[in-house]
């Protein structure tokens, strides 16, 4: 076993824009689809995404809030977060984590009609590199 720290951990995540983002649909499947972080991932595991109000994701995560987000990268690097999703509509809180480059997906930026933001709190992060591999509990 290793010992990152959360710290490198988010360190590294901020170099893996792209994860999947899986969650319990309301029949008990998984279901995965590729989202980016945009790069915003907090130093105390918390990662933020842009979606639609109206996306199955969102419903999905208003019934069961468990959520995994897995990375993978250069350098043999997989991570992957257990943790609780939350999906807020508030203008306020997504200002604090829009960039730019979003736009290319909301149009009108955070006047864009139907935009949420679904905020990821890790409780479990496992990682792999090469053969090292580590956990950290939250």
């Amino acid at each position: 076993m290793a010992d990152k720290t959360l710290k490198d951990v988010a360190e590294i995540m901020k170099d893996l824009d792209i994860c999947m983002l899986t969650t319990t649909t309301t029949n008990g499947m998984l279901a995965s689809r590729p989202m980016s972080n945009n790069r915003q991932v907090e130093y105390d595991g918390n990662s933020y995404f842009f979606t639609w109000e109206g996306s199955r994701m969102v419903s999905d995560i208003e019934m069961d809030s468990g959520v995994n987000l897995s990375f993978n990268g250069d350098d043999d690097i997989y991570i992957s977060i257990a943790g609780k999703a939350d999906v807020t509509r508030s203008r306020e809180k997504m200002e604090e984590h829009w960039v730019e480059e979003l736009e290319m997906w909301f149009e009108d930026g955070l006047d864009t009609p139907g935009i949420a933001m679904i905020s990821v709190a890790a409780k479990q992060i496992k990682y792999w590199q090469g053969e090292e591999e580590g956990e950290l509990k939250l």
